[in-house]
């Protein structure tokens, strides 16, 4: 059944460093700017819906917020 080899096990391709860390380095911007705009989704959606703001003021908020965001981080 199982066949047993005595030779060096195969590794398979080498790596290809460069790409993995722009992978890397685009997971962790997605995930940074991902958290942070649903953050931001939240309180404005907080401030639209549980006090007299309204639409129009949670989206403006929305926006300064998420303009703030990308600069603070």
């Amino acid at each position: 059944m199982a066949e047993h080899h005595t030779g060096p096990a195969e590794v398979g391709a080498s790596m290809d460093y460069a790409e993995h860390e722009k992978t890397y380095s685009g997971f962790l911007w997605a995930a940074k700017y991902g958290t942070m705009a649903v953050a931001v989704l939240l309180i404005a959606m907080t401030v639209g819906f549980f006090t007299g703001a309204g639409f129009i003021f949670s989206v403006l908020l929305f926006i300064v917020l998420t303009m703030a965001g990308f600069f603070l981080i």
